[in-house]
C-alpha cells in the first residue's frame, strides 16, 4: 500500500521533492503547501496545492510530509505535523537555532512520529564511495578533509547566511566521512552583498580522531563548485558532487641518489584513477530511505534528527568563532 505523502514549500528544493513524490510508485501524492502558490508548476493537479498546512491536513489522512520551508518555519511546521501524528523529513538545516532543533526533536519523540533530516549530500554516489574507500583503508592514515562549496547568490535565501544554509552540508560531511565528530573549529566570515547575513566563510578545525578539516563556502563566486578532497598517507581522493565523479590520486615514490634532497621532495603524483560509479539522483535515494523509515524498516538509510542538530551546533560554533575571533571547542 502506497504511503500518502506531501511537501511543504515549493521553492528550489521543495519543487524537486514534489516531482519525486508524484513519480514514486511508493507514494500517493497528497499535495503541497505554499502560500505563494506553485510558481515552478511542479504539481500536476492544481487542486493539490494548498495555501496552509491546516487545509492540507483537512483534505485527508497523511502518512508523512517533507518540510522544505524557510529555516525559521521548520519548528512550527514540524510541531503541527507531529501533533497530527504525521512522520516528517525536515530539510537541512534542521532548525534556525540549536535550541529550536532540540524542541523539534523533543516534539517528534513525544508524539511518537518517525523523523529524519534532509542532508542530501550524504546520498551522493561519489561521497558514498569515497567514504567506503576511506573506511577500507585505501588512503591509510587520513590527514585532511577539505571541502569547497562555492557559487552565485541563491535568490531563494532570505533568513540565514552561508553558514547555516550551505556550510551545514560540509560541517555534517566532514564528521560523517571520518566517522568522528568535530571537537574544535575557527572561522572567519565576510559580508560583501549588503545583507545582514554572511556571504562567505572559511572554517578550519579538528575532528576527535585527530584529522584536520577545512571548508570554504560562499555565494559570491560566479561558477558553481562542489568539491570534497581527502588527503592521506597513500594519496588523495577527490569527489566532485556536481558530476558525481570520484578520482584517486596515488602517491608516487620519487627515487633519488641524493638523500638530503629526497626528504625535501615529499610526495609526488603517481597514477590517477577516475572510478566508474552507478549514478542515482541523491534526492531520490534520500526519499527511498525515508519511506523505509516511515514503514518501520530497521535498516532505513536516513540522517537522524540528532545528526542534523549536530550540524546546527557546529554552525553556531562557526558563527561564534567568527564573531569573537577565537577558536571554539564543541562539547561531545
Amino acid at each position: 500500500m502506497a504511503l500518502r505523502g506531501a511537501v511543504l514549500g515549493l521553492g528550489m528544493i521543495g519543487h524537486n521533492h514534489a516531482r519525486l513524490l508524484q513519480s514514486s510508485p511508493r507514494v500517493e501524492f497528497a499535495g503541497a503547501v505554499d502560500a505563494a502558490g506553485d510558481r515552478f508548476r511542479s504539481v500536476a493537479d492544481p487542486a493539490r496545492v494548498f495555501a496552509t498546512l491546516a487545509e492540507l491536513l483537512a483534505a485527508g489522512p497523511l502518512d508523512f510530509a517533507i518540510v522544505a520551508l524557510p529555516t525559521e518555519e521548520h519548528l512550527p511546521a514540524t510541531l503541527e505535523l507531529a501533533r497530527a501524528g504525521v512522520h516528517v523529513l525536515v530539510e537541512k538545516p534542521l532548525a534556525g537555532t540549536a535550541q529550536e532543533g532540540r524542541e523539534l526533536i523533543a516534539a517528534c519523540a513525544a508524539a511518537g512520529v518517525r523523523a529524519a533530516v534532509g542532508h542530501v549530500e550524504r546520498f551522493n554516489p561519489a561521497l558514498i564511495e569515497l567514504r567506503r574507500r576511506m573506511a577500507a583503508g585505501q588512503l591509510g592514515e587520513v590527514f585532511l578533509i577539505a571541502t569547497e562549496r562555492n557559487g552565485p547568490f541563491p535568490d531563494r535565501v532570505r533568513d540565514v547566511g552561508v553558514v547555516k544554509d550551505l556550510a551545514t552540508h560540509d560541517l555534517d560531511l566532514v564528521g560523517w566521512l571520518a566517522g568522528a565528530p568535530i571537537t574544535s573549529l575557527a572561522a572567519q566570515t565576510s559580508h560583501r552583498m549588503g545583507r545582514p547575513h554572511e556571504d562567505l566563510v572559511t572554517i578550519t578545525g579538528l575532528l576527535a580522531n585527530g584529522t584536520l578539516f577545512n571548508t570554504v563556502v560562499d555565494w559570491v563566486t560566479p561558477t558553481k563548485v562542489r568539491r570534497t578532497r581527502v588527503v592521506g598517507a597513500r594519496g588523495m581522493l577527490v569527489a566532485d558532487t556536481l558530476t558525481a565523479d570520484l578520482t584517486f590520486y596515488e602517491n608516487a615514490t620519487v627515487a633519488s641518489e641524493w638523500d638530503q634532497t629526497q626528504a625535501l621532495r615529499g610526495v609526488s603524483e603517481g597514477d590517477a584513477v577516475r572510478y566508474a560509479l552507478a549514478r542515482r539522483e541523491p534526492l531520490l535515494v534520500e526519499l527511498e530511505g525515508f519511506c523505509d523509515l516511515v514503514e518501520g524498516r530497521p535498516d532505513a538509510r536516513v540522517v537522524t534528527l540528532e545528526e542534523g542538530l549536530t550540524a546546527v551546533v557546529s554552525a553556531e560554533a562557526a558563527l561564534a568563532s567568527a564573531a569573537s575571533g577565537e577558536t571554539v571547542r564543541i562539547a561531545s
